[in-house]
């Protein structure tokens, strides 16, 4: 298989068979906290995208260039994490000065990028997939994508069911969980697709 073949499944793969939200449930507290205005969930997505592209690049450098010569594998978890808090700082600071309205609208869960589960679990599923550099790098960035997808869409969806009539026991968090749900249904509709 050529190399571009592999980059295009990688993406498709990540974005839309695998993807980390509504496929391997990862990173579901932003999905869930983030997206009651498209705004925020795309301002969202633009930083995860930022911060997992990023982290998979340099987790991918970390792990084949310290960890692995000095046989210090063992550490892979909280060298990840490390990078992923330093990166999160970077981009909050980045932010801050551009978009002082996003930052505010992000709130509390901008930091909480250095605990999405999602971004660390692509830094790890890159390494356990075997992947090269340049692969790494296509899967952060279609799982960033496919993220920035899924929250836009559910951000989308939760707008319009505001202006709905629903019965009282179904309002807010529980019609989000059953969206949420009937997203992840869908989105099975491409398993197999790759």
């Amino acid at each position: 298989m050529s190399g571009f073949v592999k980059i295009l499944l990688i993406l498709v793969s990540s974005i839309l068979v695998n993807n980390y939200v509504l496929s391997r449930f990862l990173g579901i507290c932003p999905f869930i906290g983030v997206s009651k205005r498209v705004e925020t969930a795309f301002g969202m997505g633009m930083a995860v995208t930022f911060v997992m592209a990023l982290a998979s690049v340099i987790t991918y450098l970390v792990q084949y260039l310290i960890l692995v010569p000095l046989n210090l594998e063992f550490l892979q978890t909280i060298a990840f994490i490390l990078v992923i808090a330093a990166l999160v700082q970077l981009v909050e600071m980045i932010i801050q000065k551009m978009s002082p309205t996003l930052y505010e609208a992000l709130g509390v869960y901008l930091p909480l990028i250095t605990t999405n589960c999602a971004v660390l679990g692509v830094a790890i599923i890159n390494i356990t997939e075997g992947y090269n550099l340049v692969e790494t790098l296509f899967s952060g960035i279609g799982a960033a994508i496919g993220f920035m997808i899924a929250i836009v869409l559910f951000a989308g969806i939760r707008e319009r069911i505001e202006l709905s009539d629903i019965p009282d026991a179904f309002k807010d968090f529980p019609i989000a969980l059953i969206t949420a749900s009937l997203m992840a249904v869908a989105f099975l509709g491409f398993s197999g697709l790759v």
